[in-house]
């Protein structure tokens, strides 16, 4: 059974049930698809070598996945690994790989939720300065990293936020898409608030942030239009060096010839937003996979909020996703020192 919080992967057809319309059917949705490869932002990465290495706790780290990450981000320069887990298991992906890893801290622990316990201790003691997700369950990680014993709980509320980059340049960064499900105002202002500091600290003088709605008009029918103008007005009191505008549908926030079609040229964000604040986790993980699956971005995941930067990778994540999301860890770490 599939837990909450993990992806639905399903089961490949039966040869007997394709028929030549259902390849027909699956290869018009496919022309959505984007065919580009996903590149980490070359930026984020040059920024990421030039920050102290971070040690990142690994969470139950024996798997194929979370070691060739491990790998990856060692090899660059931006990783020092603190593996958790079953120490066979960890060795023999590490063999599996050519990896000599006998200079790095390895932590014995037995399944899942001795496993994430002891990445979160880990962090909590000052052994290691990032906390990632290796091969075990979403919920347990998390229950993991809020542990009041693990020590890494620091006042604020968690929010995800997700750093996108584009092929040909250009990024867009989107909270929460991952863990906050139904987020109220004040999580919403916590994630405005965390996304600013993030864009900051990526060399983003003065951001424009945009409060996602399905229209650019307040309209009491639909909520989160009241609420995207408020977050942008209360916004624009509270928050200095970024501009914020809201509510704005999708067309406003991305595009130009939208913004001159319905006559909102002089708003500072519509057209040109670099980060969206969405009003749930439906619309922001809708929004996230589709700048993944259809314009080939590649998405940089880190949670805000805790002692340390939290990485929840996934199983879908490429390569390159993976190397951005340690590489956003890093600089966040240097900037939090």
């Amino acid at each position: 059974m599939k837990r909450h919080g993990e992806e639905i992967v399903h089961a490949q057809m039966p040869s007997t049930m394709r028929s030549n319309g259902n390849k027909r059917a699956m290869a018009k949705m496919n022309n959505f698809l984007s065919t580009n490869t996903v590149v980490c932002p070359p930026e984020l990465l040059r920024q990421a070598q030039a920050a102290p290495t971070p040690r990142v706790a690994i969470a139950r780290a024996g798997a194929a996945l979370p070691m060739e990450a491990a790998r990856d981000a060692t090899q660059a320069g931006i990783m020092e690994p603190v593996f958790t887990g079953e120490r066979a298991l960890i060795e023999a992906e590490a063999d599996k790989l050519d990896w000599d890893i006998s200079a790095f801290e390895l932590i014995e622990a037995e399944g899942e939720e001795e496993s994430g316990k002891a990445a979160a201790f880990a962090c909590g003691e000052g052994r290691a300065d990032v906390l990632m997700k290796g091969h075990l369950h979403t919920d347990v990680f998390m229950k993991s990293a809020l542990n009041r014993d693990a020590g890494l709980r620091a006042g604020k509320r968690l929010v995800h936020i997700f750093h996108i980059g584009h092929p040909s340049g250009g990024v867009l960064t989107i909270s929460d898409a991952a863990v906050n499900v139904s987020p109220n105002m004040e999580t919403r202002q916590d994630a405005t608030r965390e996304v600013v500091r993030l864009l900051h600290l990526l060399g983003n003088d003065r951001p424009k942030v945009a409060f996602l709605s399905a229209t650019e008009s307040v309209i009491p029918s639909v909520p989160s239009s009241v609420e995207a103008s408020e977050l942008a007005a209360w916004a624009k009191a509270e928050i200095a060096d970024a501009d914020f505008s809201g509510p704005l549908a999708m067309d406003l926030i991305l595009s130009p010839e939208a913004v001159a079609t319905k006559k909102l040229i002089d708003d500072p964000v519509a057209g040109q937003a670099d980060a969206i604040i969405v009003p749930d986790i439906v619309s922001g993980n809708a929004v996230f996979k589709s700048a993944v699956y259809m314009a080939g971005g590649c998405a940089a995941g880190i949670v805000m909020g805790a002692a340390v930067p939290i990485l929840l990778t996934s199983r879908a994540d490429p390569p390159a996703a993976r190397m951005a999301s340690a590489a956003l860890a890093a600089i966040v770490t240097a900037a939090n020192k």
